[in-house]
């Protein structure tokens, strides 16, 4: 079954080196007709100029990237967090996206149990305003060599059974292909979690991986049955857009639109 390139979305980290403005124009030229928008990207132009940019091109915004980051070592900096991700829930409302990506955060005392609690009682703490803002939360997994730096929560079990201890329809859950790929019991995941899943993210894993965190690479250059994955997500549910995520250095030194070109040719032939 074939993907429809309609739902082919820009992660704005694909073009990290180009501007919100600069994106969004690109995606105007290559008709994509979707963008997945960075805070910091948005932090660049304002609020007020971002949202009046993505409404003048008629773009849609798939997510908001990214929120979470929860457990710190102290009260004071979790309270921090929180009040962060309540900005992070604002910016997403005003920009016409209904779901803002949750990168969990490490644990900052080397204990990873403590840390998931802190992650539990921080998603549990921002339902309520997400609520009010008509935005939902989408718990990413990343994969295990993330744990250290980003993020306690590292399979989709995990994100699956934070979620339902959390018993909201405010909270999904995200499956990126990069960080789930290696899973042994994807397949039973992703069918637990029909119905909650919020966001799709492709790249691909190449070998050997040229970066930890820049490791990312373009759909058809590494392993991960891409193809496979994408109907399992829509055998449960999921029809929405697909974000290209790829954060790689080389990728991002090359002229965008290239990147853009090269991005909707792989999407039409390895999604």
């Amino acid at each position: 079954m074939s993907v429809d390139v309609n739902r082919i979305s820009l992660n704005q980290i694909t073009t990290e080196s180009w501007s919100l403005k600069e994106a969004i124009d690109g995606c105007v030229r290559h008709d994509i007709p979707t963008i997945s928008v960075w805070r910091h990207k948005i932090a660049e132009f304002g609020l007020k100029e971002s949202k009046h940019m993505i409404e003048a091109s008629g773009l849609g915004v798939s997510s908001v990237c990214r929120g979470g980051m929860f457990p710190a070592p102290t009260i004071s900096e979790r309270r921090e967090r929180i009040d962060d991700n309540k900005r992070a829930i604002e910016e997403a409302a005003e920009l016409g996206s209904d779901v803002l990506v949750l990168v969990c955060g490490p644990a900052p005392k080397k204990d990873l149990q403590e840390g998931r609690r802190w992650v539990q009682e921080g998603i549990e703490s921002l339902i309520p305003f997400a609520e009010q803002h008509n935005v939902k939360l989408g718990i990413e997994p990343l994969h295990p060599m993330y744990a250290a730096d980003r993020s306690v929560i590292t399979t989709l079990g995990e994100a699956n059974a934070l979620q339902q201890s959390l018993e909201s329809p405010q909270v999904g859950v995200i499956v990126d292909v990069f960080h789930v790929w290696w899973d042994p019991f994807l397949y039973e995941a992703i069918e637990r979690a029909k119905g909650h899943i919020l966001g799709f993210h492709v790249s691909d894993w190449r070998v050997p991986l040229p970066d930890i965190f820049k490791g990312r690479s373009m759909m058809g250059d590494g392993v991960i049955d891409i193809p496979r994955i994408r109907q399992a997500v829509e055998i449960n549910g999921y029809y929405g857009p697909i974000e290209v995520e790829v954060i790689n250095q080389a990728i991002w030194d090359r002229p965008g639109d290239e990147t853009l070109q090269l991005m909707k040719e792989r999407f039409a032939q390895h999604v």
